[in-house]
């Protein structure tokens, strides 16, 4: 007797998977995209919106000409021949645990095209600040990350707070764009070190129960079954994914715990530092622990009259004022507190870091004090989830304006993410025209695998 072709949505492929069925039963495109052992199960990327100067962080050049290395100096860390701004003191006893690519390179100097290069690993089609979102430009790594994956019931794979980044209009490259909207991050605005914190998205109206839910979910499931409609109509079909996903979410009680931040001690809080930026690292954690496969944290693009690392020196205030008193301090809390975090949990191996913006900064202080956008050479800090520990990949030349040796793209980066996840890069998503797009262009970063 032969086996009947069914097509199986995206959902039914996880009912599928809850009753333990053979893999042998799953499409193609699927078994391509699980072909490789994973190493991390999710991804926090603390994204950079502005671009960190990697003269004033982690390439620094203290033997250049004065208008080239700056003010502050280098310190030794635990591993010899790896050194960090003295304004990072706290970095030096983590930085065994990460890589730091100094070589990464490419030519979008504004930061609508650069920011959706570095949010999905695509180069758009012109390097041009008026770039528009559109269903033609590819996804975020997130999205690729939830269609790819096996998702976790009650949990969003993909979650993504508290900005949407924009610079004059919203930059592309923060949603699913033509994987469709069932596959878009979970998205807040609300402000995690907010005394009154919660999300309504995640609160039921008062005179409905989770057991109404439940029973409107059954009638829904009764029905899906007496009716084809669903499944042939793609829009009906990704209308009743989404309130599935919908569903799920208000009534988990995993979810609702990881967001409650007041489970949290009182010391771990004010680790992170009691900032905005602070409490959505510690918010990335318990949302990995919940089982949430990808979290993107977004730093303030706008406070206080400073655009998040776009240090140009604009508005008559030098660099250093707004590295010293903002950018430095809370990076030397949150990104070593949220490494120490994880590897005291035992999740750093199966948790990987990424803290990256879109570009750096030029070699050469500009004369209002500040550095311009430099996308030609500059450093990606990546940690755990299967990767080398203590490690350089790649070098900048003697002024750090182009790489000296191990150059790689954005591109390689993402395929070097994928694969440590075990989704296999080669593997390819349908775009707007419907034609076949690798989820990426790259190739992984072998030497920084371990």
């Amino acid at each position: 007797m032969g086996i009947e072709h069914i097509p199986l949505s995206r959902r039914k492929l996880l009912q599928v998977g809850a009753l333990g069925m053979s893999s042998l039963m799953l499409p193609p495109a699927l078994l391509q995209a699980s072909s490789n052992k994973a190493k991390a199960k999710s991804v926090i990327l603390l994204y950079q919106w502005g671009g960190p100067s990697q003269f004033e962080t982690f390439d620094m050049k203290p033997d250049a000409p004065a208008e080239i290395r700056g003010t502050f100096k280098p310190i030794s860390t635990k591993v010899p021949g790896i050194s960090v701004c003295e304004m990072l003191p706290r970095m030096t006893n983590i930085i065994d645990q990460c890589v730091l690519v100094k070589s990464v390179q490419h030519t979008m100097k504004n930061h609508n095209s650069a920011g959706y290069y570095s949010l999905t690993g695509f180069a758009p089609p012109t390097d041009d600040q008026r770039l528009r979102d559109s269903p033609e430009l590819a996804p975020a790594f997130g999205c690729v990350v939830d269609k790819f994956s096996q998702a976790r019931p009650g949990v969003p794979t993909f979650v993504s707070y508290p900005y949407s980044i924009s610079d004059g209009s919203i930059t592309p490259g923060q949603h699913a764009s033509f994987l469709g909207k069932v596959h878009n991050p979970f998205f807040f605005t609300e402000d995690p070190a907010g005394k009154e914190f919660k999300l309504p998205e995640l609160t039921l109206p008062g005179n409905i129960s989770s057991q109404r839910l439940e029973d409107r979910k059954e009638m829904l499931k009764m029905l899906d079954q007496q009716s084809r409609v669903l499944e042939q109509h793609a829009l009906a079909k990704g209308m009743d994914e989404s309130f599935q996903r919908a569903v799920s979410l208000l009534t988990s009680k995993e979810l609702k715990e990881a967001f409650d931040l007041s489970k949290e001690k009182k010391k771990v809080r004010a680790q992170y530092g009691e900032t905005t930026y602070g409490q959505g690292c510690l918010l990335a954690r318990r949302l990995v622990q919940a089982g949430v496969k990808f979290v993107t944290v977004y730093i303030s693009p706008y406070i206080s009259g400073e655009w998040g690392w776009d240090t140009h020196g604009f508005q008559n205030q030098p660099m250093d004022p707004i590295l010293k008193k903002r950018l430095l301090p809370i990076t030397n809390q949150t990104l070593p507190t949220l490494l120490e975090d994880l590897k005291e949990r035992g999740m750093l191996e199966e948790t990987l870091v990424l803290w990256m913006g879109e570009f750096g900064r030029t070699p050469k202080i500009n004369n209002i004090a500040g550095r311009d956008h430099w996308p030609e050479c500059y450093t990606v800090l990546m940690a755990g989830g299967g990767l080398k520990k203590g490690y350089v990949h790649g070098s900048s030349d003697k002024n750090g304006a182009f790489p000296a040796s191990g150059a790689c793209r954005i591109e390689d980066i993402s395929a070097t993410m994928y694969e440590l996840l075990g989704i296999d890069p080669n593997s390819e998503m349908i775009d707007k025209l419907n034609r076949p797009l690798p989820i990426s262009r790259g190739k992984p970063i072998r030497e920084i695998i371990a």
